[in-house]
């Protein structure tokens, strides 16, 4: 047995098919699927791997490790060895930990991505069982329906017909309609429908995988990555400009060429964000997996700096603010005899082996399901948001033909045409039912062709959620305004969202879209109404779209939920595009976050954790150009001025050594929850990591006047002095960028953060005693001396961070004032 070619399945009819694939219409055994497992292999194409040797070479391929590299190169020819072998290990150190952190963030999305594995319903053993589409085999029939992306090629079998895009493969716009015979490929997507297929080929095989090689798969680059990109630049630009200058002046002194290059390579390395793009992949990746733990999967990670700004959240009702647990209410009986009548026939347009929760409920509620069984299914026709009708032809006990069908009330009374008088009294009845926040569904027969009946009116009540009132206050108190969408009619729209706080301003969105065009480009008046509204009424999925296209038009960052495949050209467009759980392959495809548990409040959480990941990545940024000034302008600086090294080649490497490790903790660190939405804001950035990169210039050239006017320490000693304040302030300063308030206040940095910069500054103490011959040492009290100058200007540059912050914020001096108190009586507020 072999797979097929798409041509040669054209060929075949369904039987010929059945044959050459040696399956049945029952499907294959488990048995022969393992054996077609090992012969075929897994549904998936195949991916690149790059050996781990060449990806941990890769690392010393580069700019970065160039210039290690020729530094390390002008140390041989200097015969400066000592250097030579330190600046090799840097180099190595880089590199292993550039390696260790890509493997961390590989594993992170590995993890996601099995999280985001595609499901597939399969026939096996005559029985219908859930499986991961990766383990489809030629020769398998499967189940597709409305919102399922096809897991492989297949041909179709038995059913009505499908609604297929394929527009990702062959480039046309609209659906295609497919029926009994016909091919679909692996790739597209279900938009209406449900049939049987099988499955003739899987994997690279398919027609999708034979095309793949054309395909190739963009990763946008976030706003925060851009403006960090733009900040590495520019601190590249800087530490260049400022190595020119310094070569420039020391040739003209008479320093020795070599001595200095290597200097001034090393002086570079050591400036430039070298882990710039490391720390940042982990510190999202890790954050994306503690929301998986959260139950929210990020499919792009980029989104979480999204989810962090997000000030608009536009969310589904039913399973999202309210419980989705539906009861069987009060019955309005008009052509049945009594509610058995009327929840039978309702039942008989259901399907049974489903978790849709409205057929599940009219099940339960059939007292003779026994009865259900005489019926034979002739044709199905499963609900779809444009019919919003389900329907079913079957044969009863009689062996006569009856059609059935359930659905919205307006939609079966426009079927069933009845009189005046019936129709106003439905429609009383909907509105009393919507009124107290009921849905209505109306079931309708026919019998051998003749004219629909309208057997009357189902009541379904879905309470709202426990906890989703609280929830909205939280997102309200955090800046997220919660407006609810729902597709059912306004009364119970207003009744949901007066109970759950959101406000009654609610619009149907036929009032706002006139036309399909406004849909597309809403104007002024439409987003001044979907801008005020609390939520929406009678909505479409491609009402959704609109909406996004009119809150982001006034500069709202927008997240909109969806579960069908309709909705996903809403989900595509939003800011933060969210698969509710249970979603279709086809929303979950275009979403951003997909959530694995209902509720409001997982998307809460999913946005909390989003600004904490993004002030992570904030106060690293802010700290990396800190550093760039402080290190950068005071060695040139001093120079210019003292006319030596006021720190050697030797200790750069080693402070590099120090302050990286403790750095890459940064993406568990312990973070302040911001009360509004986070954007990327760079003059807020450079305005704080300015001053306090000019403020920690001025206090290391200050300790420089102590050492050499003070202390009178000979030069060796001066370096090794400079290393280490450079190394202790380093870490503190990083302590006061990472919260906005009074560094000594909570949020208290992650343990893991702390005790990572505590003792690497511990060794770096103990370096510069017992250095074993690399540097100079100095003392006990030197050291102390260090530590104490350190901690003063901490306060120092606190203050000033604070004090920018409310010349930025223009508010009051609350912050400053309590802060004035801390540095005023810093013992006695903190000791204990």
């Amino acid at each position: 047995m072999e797979q097929l070619k798409v041509d040669d399945v054209k060929k075949l009819n369904v039987e010929e098919a059945f044959k050459k694939l040696e399956s049945s219409n029952k499907g294959l055994s488990s048995e022969e699927a393992k054996k077609r497992f090992s012969q075929f292999g897994p549904n998936s194409l195949p991916e690149k791997h790059k050996s781990v040797i060449l990806r941990f070479l890769g690392y010393f391929w580069g700019p970065i490790p160039w210039m290690i590299e020729i530094a390390a190169g002008l140390s041989l020819v200097i015969k400066h060895w000592t250097d030579f072998f330190v600046i090799f290990a840097l180099l190595l150190f880089n590199a292993g930990l550039g390696f260790w952190q890509e493997m961390k963030a590989s594993s992170a999305l590995d993890a996601l991505k099995a999280q985001l594995a595609l499901k597939a319903k399969v026939l096996r053993d005559g029985k219908w069982l859930e499986i991961e589409a990766k383990e489809i085999v030629p020769g398998d029939v499967i189940k597709i329906k409305i919102g399922d992306i096809i897991p492989a090629d297949i041909k179709l079998v038995e059913g009505d017909y499908v609604s297929i895009d394929q527009a990702a493969l062959t480039g046309e716009s609209l659906p295609v309609s497919k029926k009994s015979g016909d091919i679909c490929y692996s790739g597209t997507i279900v938009k209406q429908g449900e049939m049987l297929g099988l499955v003739s080929a899987t994997g690279q095989n398919t027609y999708f995988g034979k095309t793949a090689g054309l395909v190739s798969e963009a990763g946008a680059t976030s706003h925060f990555q851009k403006a960090v990109i733009h900040i590495g630049d520019y601190l590249i630009y800087l530490s260049l400009g400022l190595v020119t200058i310094l070569i420039i002046v020391e040739l003209l002194r008479g320093e020795h060429f070599l001595t200095l290059l290597q200097f001034a390579l090393i002086l570079t390395v050591a400036s430039i964000p070298v882990a710039m793009p490391a720390v940042l992949s982990v510190t999202m990746a890790v954050g994306a997996l503690v929301l998986s733990k959260k139950k929210v999967i990020v499919s792009r990670l980029e989104s979480i700096e999204e989810a962090a700004g997000i000030d608009v959240l536009c969310s589904d009702k039913t399973g999202t603010l309210t419980q989705n647990k539906l009861t069987l209410g009060e019955s309005v009986l008009f052509d049945a005899k009594d509610d058995q009548e009327l929840i039978f026939n309702a039942a008989l347009s259901s399907e049974n082996d489903t978790n849709d929760a409205i057929d599940l409920t009219v099940l339960s509620g059939v007292k003779d399901k026994d009865a259900l069984k005489s019926y034979k299914l002739k044709k199905y026709i499963p609900f779809d948001p444009v019919r919003k009708r389900t329907e079913a032809i079957l044969a009863n006990p009689d062996g006569k033909e009856i059609d059935v069908t359930k659905g919205a009330t307006q939609v079966i009374l426009d079927l069933c045409k009845p009189s005046e008088e019936v129709r106003k009294k439905a429609e009383e009845k909907i509105q009393e039912f919507a009124e107290e926040g009921y849905k209505t569904l109306g079931v309708a027969k026919k019998s051998d062709g003749t004219q629909w009946q309208f057997l009357g009116i189902i009541t379904l009540f879905d309470p709202p959620r426990e906890d989703s009132a609280d929830t909205i206050k939280q997102a309200t108190e955090h800046g997220v305004k919660v407006k609810m969408v729902t597709g059912d009619n306004i009364a119970i729209a207003k009744e949901i969202s007066g109970k759950l706080g959101l406000g009654k301003n609610i619009q149907t969105v036929t009032n706002i879209f006139k036309t399909d065009q406004e849909i597309q480009h809403p104007g002024k008046r439409i987003e001044r109404v979907v801008e005020d509204a609390d939520g929406f009424a009678e909505v479409f999925p491609e009402h959704k779209y609109g909406i996004v296209k009119a809150l982001q038009a006034s500069d709202h960052i927008t997240g909109m939920t969806g579960d069908g495949v309709n909705d996903a050209p809403a989900l595509k467009q939003a800011d933060l595009g969210i698969a509710v759980s249970g979603a279709t392959d086809a929303a979950r495809a275009a979403a951003d976050l997909i959530l694995t548990l209902p509720g409001l409040s997982v998307i809460i959480n999913a946005i909390a954790e989003a600004r904490r990941i993004f002030e992570r990545m904030n106060s690293y940024a802010m700290y990396r150009i800190i550093e760039t000034i402080r290190i950068m302008f005071f060695v040139v600086l001093a120079m210019l001025v003292y006319n030596f090294y006021p720190i050697s080649s030797i200790l750069i490497i080693l402070l590099a050594f120090f302050n990286d490790v403790p750095i890459m903790t940064i993406a568990y660190d312990n973070t302040y929850l911001s009360k509004k939405p986070v954007r990327w804001d760079m003059h807020r950035v450079l305005s704080v990591s300015t001053t306090l990169g000019l403020i920690g210039v001025v206090e290391t050239f200050g300790i420089l006047v102590i050492a050499r006017d003070v202390l009178h320490l000979n030069i060796h000693q001066i370096q090794t002095f400079i290393f280490l304040k450079l190394a202790v302030a380093g870490h503190l300063t990083l302590f006061v960028t990472r919260t906005k308030g009074p560094f000594l206040k909570k949020p208290y940095p992650a343990p893991i953060l702390l005790w990572s910069a505590v003792a690497t500054k511990i060794l770096a103490t103990l370096f510069v005693i017992y250095p074993m011959g690399l540097v100079a040492p100095i003392s006990w009290a030197n050291a102390g001396l260090i530590w104490a100058y350190c901690i003063v200007w901490i306060f120092i540059e606190d203050w000033a961070k604070l004090l920018v912050y409310r010349r930025l914020d223009h508010k009051g001096g609350k912050e400053y004032n309590r802060f004035t108190s801390i540095i005023k009586h810093p013992l006695n507020k903190h000791m204990g």
